[in-house]
C-alpha cells in the first residue's frame, strides 16, 4: 500500500490549486506564533531587567512615606492622588523628584507601557507650563530614542507580527518621501495620523535615520505636550482624558502638521509644472 501524500504540498492535478492541510499537526499560522526567537527574547528580558533594576534603586532613595503607596496612574483619580502625594516631596526635593519622574517616564516610553499621558498631566500639575513642557519633551524624546534603538535590535519581528499592513504602508510612504523625510516625520509626530508607539518601533526598521527621527520627535511633540501640560494645571476640572483632544484641538494639530509638509507639497508642484 502506497504511503499517503502530504496534503500541504498536494495540488489538484486538474485545477492546479494548492490544497491546505487541515490536520492538527499542521503548523500554526505565522501570525499566531510568538515573534521573537530565543536570542531576541533573551535580549529583551536582559534590557528590561537592567532598566527595572536601575528604577528600583532610584525608588529606594525616596522616603518610605512617599514611596509606600506609589503606583503608575491609570485613571484621573489615581493621578490626583499621586499629585497630592508628590506635591510636598517635589517642592522639598526637586532634583530627586525630577530624577524619579524622568526615569519612570523614559522606562514607560522604552517598553511601551501605557500611561505616559498621565505623566505629562502630572508635569503640568506640579511644574507649570514652561518647566512641564521642557520635562515632557525631554523625556518623550529620550524614551522614544531608547525605544528606537531597542527596536533596531529586536523590533522587526514584533512590528511585522503586530501590524503587517500598517508596516507595509509606512514603508512605502517613507520610500516616497526620502528627499523631505524630516517634514513627513514632523507631520506624523504633530498629528495623530499614526500612533507614536508604532512610529517609535517601525522607524528603525524602515531605515529612518536617527538624527531625523530625533529632531522630528523633539520638535513635533511640542504642540501635543503643550496641550497636555496645560490641562494638568486644571487637573481637578478634567473629567476625561478624551477631553484633551476635542475637534478644535485636533484641527489645530492637523493645521500645524500640514504646515510642516507644505515645503514638500510646493516642491512637487514645481516639479510637475
Amino acid at each position: 500500500m502506497a504511503a499517503p501524500r502530504n496534503l500541504t504540498a498536494l495540488k489538484d492535478e486538474e485545477s492546479g490549486m494548492e490544497l491546505e492541510d487541515d490536520s492538527p499537526a499542521a503548523k500554526k499560522p505565522k501570525s499566531e506564533r510568538f515573534p521573537l526567537n530565543t536570542w531576541e527574547f533573551a535580549v529583551a528580558v536582559a534590557v528590561f531587567f537592567v532598566f527595572s533594576t536601575g528604577l528600583v534603586c532610584i525608588y529606594l532613595t525616596m522616603p518610605s512615606a512617599t514611596s509606600a503607596n506609589l503606583k503608575l496612574p491609570r485613571t484621573l483619580s489615581d493621578l490626583r492622588a499621586l499629585k497630592d502625594q508628590f506635591s510636598t516631596y517635589a517642592n522639598e526635593n526637586p532634583v530627586q523628584f525630577i530624577v524619579v519622574y524622568c526615569s519612570t517616564y523614559i522606562f514607560m516610553q522604552t517598553f511601551m507601557i501605557p500611561g505616559t499621558i498621565f505623566m505629562s498631566l502630572l508635569a503640568g500639575a506640579l511644574f507649570g507650563v514652561v518647566r512641564g513642557i521642557m520635562l515632557v519633551v525631554f523625556n518623550a524624546t529620550a524614551g522614544a530614542s531608547s525605544c528606537f534603538f531597542l527596536s533596531k535590535l529586536i523590533g522587526r519581528p514584533i512590528v511585522t507580527w503586530l501590524w503587517p499592513e500598517r508596516m507595509r504602508f509606512f514603508q512605502s510612504e517613507i520610500a516616497k518621501r526620502r528627499d523631505k523625510l524630516l517634514n513627513y516625520m514632523l507631520f506624523l509626530r504633530i498629528t495623530p495620523t499614526l500612533p507614536n508607539l508604532f512610529i517609535n518601533l517601525a522607524s528603525p526598521i524602515v531605515d529612518v535615520p536617527f538624527h531625523i527621527f530625533f529632531f522630528a520627535t523633539l520638535i513635533g511633540l511640542i504642540p501635543a505636550s503643550y496641550i497636555t501640560v496645560r490641562a494638568g494645571l486644571a487637573l481637578g476640572d478634567l473629567k476625561s482624558v478624551k477631553d484633551l483632544y476635542d475637534f478644535k484641538t485636533l484641527s489645530v494639530l492637523f493645521l500645524i502638521g500640514f504646515v510642516s509638509i507644505l515645503p514638500t507639497v510646493l516642491k512637487r508642484k514645481r516639479v510637475y509644472e
